[in-house]
C-alpha cells in the first residue's frame, strides 16, 4: 500500500459534511511536517482567523509511518494556531499515525466549519470515509470517549479526539491519541490544535486498519538491512538504550537540576529542592512498586520505551507515566514534589483535552499572582478542574500562559509568540534559548534540542552558558527536526544518529529502500531547511517580524542562579538563524 491518497472534508459545505478523495498532486513526496506546512502554508490564508472556516486542519503521518520500520509511527497535526497566531505542527505518538500509514492516506485535511453546534465523528476504514452526527458526544472527556468508541467500533480501532477544552475553543487545548492499549494518552499538546478540530466540529475521528498490512518498500532488502542496523544504533546509544528505557523522559529532571537550568517557582531559578522526590528514578521505583510499569511504548514498533503506567497507591490506573516536561511543569515549576498530584494533573489534562505544559506554566503564573501558593497541590488540581467545568477562571487558565499573565497582571510570563516555554531555562541552556525564540512554532523545546549538546553532549559538546555557538546549533537541530517530524520518527531517534554516523546512513537508507529513490544527507537537510522556509514565510504573511522571534526581555535583565547569568545571545544573532537556510 502506497500512501497515495488524501482525504479532504468539508464540514461547511451544503446541509451536511462532504468528503473526497484526491491525490497527492503537488504535495506528493510529502508526509508528516512537511506535508501539514505546505498545506497550511500553500491553502490557509495567513491573515485569516484561527476559528474560523478558512483555517484548516491537517492531519498527516510520517513519510515512514505504516512500514515495519522502527520509531516510525509519530503523527503530525497542523492548521493556523490559535495561540500564536502563526503556523503549528503539532506532534504525536500513539497508533493512529501507523493506521493511516497503513490505509494509504498521507493526509486528511479538514475544513469549512459547521453552520450550527451539530457534533460530528468520523470513522476512516479500508472501505472509506464515513461522517456521522452524534451530539451524545458532547463535553465528554477522552476517557469516557473512548470508551464509547470501543463499545460501538471494537477493541483495535484508534482514536484522534478532543476534550470538553477543544469543545470550548481554548486555545491550550490538544488532540489526544489513543496508544496501544486504547488510552487517549498521546496528545498533539501545543499550539491550541485541540480547539480548532473543536471549530469543525469533529469530536473524534475513527480509524479502523482491519485487514491492511505494513506498506511495501520498493527494495525490500534494503529497507530489511537498514531497519537492523537503525535499531541496533538506537538500542547501543546510552540514552535511547539505557537512561530512556529504564527511568524514561523523566530521567531529565536530575540531569537539569543538576546542571542548574531546572526552571522553578515560575521560572525564579534553576535547582527545585524537591528533584529527587520526583525524578526519573523515584517515578519509575514508584510505578514498579504499584504494579505499574517502568516502561512501556506508546506506540507498536517503539524499542525505546520511554513511557510507562501510572498507578495510585491501591494498583488501580491513572494515567501513563508522567513525561519529563509534564512533571518540571506541574512539578517543580509549581513547587510542588508529589508524584501523585502530578500524575492526577496529567490524568486531568488528557482527559480534558489541555497541553501540560502550557497549563503548568499557566498554574505556576496564577501561584505568582497570589491565586494558590506554590507547592500547593490541591490547589493545583482545583484551578485545572475548574477548566474542565468551563468557569470563567477555567476559561482564562485554560487559553494558556500568555492569556493567564496578561489577565492576572504578572510580568513575569514565560512565553514566545504567546506558546509556553518547557522544561530548560534559557539562562541556563544558551541554546534552547535561540531556538525558543526563532522557531516558527512559538517557544517549543522539540523544535531544535539544543540542550542535547548543550548538556547531554550528543553531537558534540557546547558550553550551555555561553552565546558562542547557540545560533549554529539551534539552526542545524531545526533542521534536522523538521525533517524527522516530516518521515514520522520519534524525536529520540536524534540521539543516535548525531553520535553514530552508521545509524544516520541507515535512517536514510530506510528511506531509499521504501521509495526505491535517492535520498541523501543533503536531501535530508533540503527537506528540513523547505518546511522551515515555508513556515517563516506563512509567519512573515500573518504579519510576524524579528521582534517576535524574541524572548520576554526579563530574562535579558533577571540574573538566573545558581549561575548568576542572563541570556546573552544578542538579538542581530538571533536574526541570523534562518540567513543560511
Amino acid at each position: 500500500m502506497t500512501m497515495d491518497k488524501i482525504i479532504r472534508i468539508n464540514m461547511g459545505a451544503g446541509k451536511a459534511p462532504s468528503v473526497t478523495e484526491e491525490g497527492l498532486g503537488n504535495y506528493a513526496g510529502l508526509g508528516g511536517r512537511a506535508m501539514t506546512s505546505s498545506v497550511v502554508s500553500t491553502e490557509v490564508p495567513p491573515l485569516c482567523h484561527p476559528l474560523g472556516e478558512d483555517n484548516k486542519l491537517i492531519i498527516a503521518p510520517g513519510i515512514l509511518s505504516g512500514t515495519a520500520a522502527v520509531m516510525s509511527g509519530r503523527l503530525s497535526i497542523g492548521c493556523k494556531s490559535p495561540l500564536t497566531g502563526g503556523i503549528k505542527e503539532s506532534n504525536a505518538g500513539g497508533q493512529p499515525s501507523q493506521m493511516l500509514g497503513r490505509l494509504g492516506y498521507a493526509a486528511i485535511i479538514i475544513e469549512g466549519k459547521p453552520k450550527d453546534d451539530t457534533l460530528y465523528k468520523i470513522l476512516v476504514t479500508p472501505g472509506g470515509v464515513t461522517i456521522t452526527p452524534d451530539n451524545k458526544l458532547k463535553m465528554l472527556g477522552n476517557y469516557d470517549l473512548v470508551e464509547k468508541i470501543k463499545e460501538e467500533f471494537g477493541e483495535k480501532v484508534a482514536c484522534i479526539s478532543i476534550g470538553p477544552a477543544g469543545e470550548m475553543k481554548l486555545s491550550a487545548a490538544s488532540i489526544a491519541c489513543t496508544d496501544p492499549e486504547q488510552r487517549p494518552t498521546r496528545h498533539a499538546g501545543r499550539g491550541g490544535t485541540g480547539a480548532v478540530m473543536g471549530s469543525k466540529g469533529v469530536k473524534v475521528i475513527i480509524i479502523d486498519d482491519t485487514d491492511t498490512r505494513f506498506r511495501s518498500p520498493i527494495d525490500f532488502e534494503k529497507f530489511k538491512e537498514a531497519n537492523k542496523i537503525f535499531t541496533q544504533g538506537i538500542k547501543a546509544h546510552p540514552i535511547t538504550g539505557e537512561g530512556l528505557p529504564a527511568f524514561g523522559t523523566n530521567v531529565l529532571t536530575d540531569v537539569l537540576n543538576e546542571a542548574g537550568a531546572y526552571p522553578t517557582l515560575n521560572f525564579k531559578g534553576g535547582r527545585f529542592d524537591g528533584a529527587a522526590i520526583i525524578g526519573g528514578e523515584a517515578l519509575a521505583t514508584l510505578e514498579t512498586q504499584r504494579n505499574g510499569k517502568a516502561t512501556h511504548g506508546c506506540q507498536k514498533g517503539c524499542i525505546i520505551k520511554c513511557s510507562g503506567i501510572f498507578n495510585d497507591k491501591d494498583g488501580n490506573y491513572v494515567t501513563k507515566q508522567p513525561e519529563y516536561e509534564t512533571v518540571w511543569a506541574n512539578g517543580g515549576n509549581c513547587g510542588i514534589e508529589d508524584l501523585d498530584t502530578i500524575a492526577m494533573l496529567d490524568r486531568l489534562y488528557d482527559d480534558f483535552g489541555l497541553d501540560t505544559m502550557d497549563m503548568g506554566a499557566a498554574l505556576a503564573i496564577a501561584m505568582d499572582a497570589g491565586l494558590a501558593k506554590f507547592g500547593d497541590g490541591e490547589a493545583a488540581i482545583k484551578l485545572i478542574k475548574e477548566v474542565g467545568k468551563g468557569t470563567s477562571l477555567g476559561r482564562i487558565l485554560g487559553s494558556g500562559a500568555a492569556v493567564t499573565g496578561k489577565v492576572l497582571g504578572v510580568e513575569r510570563v514565560p512565553v514566545v509568540k504567546g506558546q509556553a516555554m518547557a522544561a530548560y531555562d534559557p539562562r541556563g541552556v544558551q541554546g534552547i534559548g535561540v531556538t525558543y525564540a526563532t522557531s516558527p512554532m512559538g517557544a517549543d523545546h522539540t523544535a531544535g534540542y539544543s540542550v542535547a549538546t548543550n548538556i547531554l553532549g550528543v553531537g558534540g559538546t557546547l558550553d550551555p552558558l555561553l552565546p558562542d555557538g547557540q545560533v549554529d546549533l539551534s539552526r542545524n537541530l531545526q533542521i534536522a527536526t523538521a525533517s524527522l517530524d516530516s518521515l514520522g520518527l520519534c524525536l529520540f531517534v536524534a540521539m543516535a544518529i548525531l553520535d553514530n554516523a552508521d545509524a544516520f546512513q541507515a535512517m536514510l537508507d530506510l528511506v531509499n529502500g521504501l521509495t526505491g529513490k535517492e535520498f541523501t544527507p543533503d536531501n535530508f537537510n533540503a527537506l528540513g531547511a523547505s518546511v522551515l522556509k515555508k513556515e517563516r514565510d506563512f509567519n512573515y504573511r500573518a504579519g510576524f517580524t524579528s521582534k517576535d522571534d524574541r524572548l520576554p526581555e526579563y530574562f535579558k535583565k533577571e540574573i538566573f542562579p545558581p549561575h548568576n547569568v542572563v541570556f546573552m545571545v544578542k538579538d542581530e544573532d538571533l536574526d541570523q538563524v534562518f540567513d543560511k537556510i
